[in-house]
């Protein structure tokens, strides 16, 4: 029953948040509109801009590889620090020591909404507990979280890239990708809105800008 209790709670936090998903497309984004952006200044010919795009898919794809081993290994860090805060709490004989490290783990707005009183209940809850065990840190759920990053950094590469493949006019190509790529962004931050409760419009208009001038920066550093 301990390692079915600890293993449901875990698996529990195992799913990308929308910040999360709507970050590596923005990441995926910037790193493949560094290449097309590239184009218009250092390609004359179609097999210039295979060798650009199949260096984008390359980028994008090393990428997708180190974000997804990247997550896995801050779940496993992430969740060896709960655990010992866990063993901290359960262990300390002073309640005000006990207070501080319950509060260090609760997000800091509703940290200050709790009070002394409260957050002794949460402690006790805590010490009758199963004791946690350093098993099942890495779940089945965080596999497919990470596949999920990869595939969010590598897939977002191909509606850019693919106007190239299928407009042989290099000029026209640019605009539509160019045009593909911003409204992507758009969407991205209309649904980060939604999610953060701001105006819906607004941030999307201000998180493609933010993409774009990143794309320049990035690009004007040698990216």
């Amino acid at each position: 029953m301990r390692t079915d209790y600890w293993k449901a709670r875990i698996s529990e936090g195992a799913v990308l948040s929308p910040v999360d998903r709507i970050s590596e497309v923005l990441f995926g984004l910037i790193m493949v509109l560094t290449f097309t952006g590239a184009i218009s200044v250092t390609s004359d010919g179609r097999e210039e801009v295979r060798s650009v795009l199949w260096a984008a898919l390359g980028c994008n794809l090393a990428w997708g590889i180190v974000d997804a081993v990247m997550y896995w290994m801050n779940v496993l860090l992430e969740r060896g620090h709960g655990l010992k805060s866990i063993q901290q709490i359960r262990s300390s004989r002073d309640p005000q020591m006990a207070r501080d490290l319950l509060r260090a783990e609760i997000q800091p707005v509703m940290a200050s909404l709790l009070t002394d009183q409260e957050v002794d209940q949460l402690t006790e809850r805590i010490t009758k507990l199963p004791e946690p065990e350093p098993k099942h840190i890495l779940t089945a759920r965080d596999i497919l979280s990470g596949v999920q990053i990869f595939l969010l950094v590598f897939l977002c590469t191909l509606p850019v890239a693919l106007p190239f493949a299928f407009i042989s006019e290099l000029p026209r190509a640019m605009r539509v990708s160019n045009g593909i790529a911003l409204l992507m962004l758009f969407v991205g931050g209309y649904k980060l809105a939604w999610y953060a409760g701001f105006r819906p419009w607004l941030t999307a208009v201000a998180y493609a800008i933010i993409g774009v001038v990143l794309v320049g920066l990035t690009m004007a550093l040698g990216g």
